[in-house]
């Protein structure tokens, strides 16, 4: 999984490209821990190249979720493709993480 984080303003956007499993998901963490550490954090994330995600990344998606909550921030995933958007909806998170 490739994870490209830049700064708009006070906006974090997040580029993925590839596949998030458990083979990358500690990395991933590693990755996105700075959008946890922002005190209003406002995240983008741009899911064009995301292929794919398992169990372990859903995982990393609803702890950013409740830290963004807790923080009274927001989190977008936007051009999300059909076959992970379907994991996102079978398991609910699609309820839980604002999809556009």
């Amino acid at each position: 999984m490739d994870v490209k984080i830049t700064k708009e303003g006070k906006k974090s956007l997040v580029t993925l490209v590839g596949r998030l499993d458990t083979t990358n998901a500690a990395q991933f963490q590693e990755d996105i821990k700075p959008l946890m550490e922002d005190t209003e954090p406002d995240i983008e994330f741009d899911c064009t190249g995301m292929e794919y995600t398992s169990s372990q990344g859903l995982r990393m998606f609803l702890m950013l979720q409740k830290v963004v909550n807790s923080r009274k921030g927001k989190l977008v995933m936007k051009n999300m493709q059909p076959k992970v958007k379907e994991v996102f909806e079978i398991t609910g998170f699609s309820n839980i993480i604002n999809i556009i």
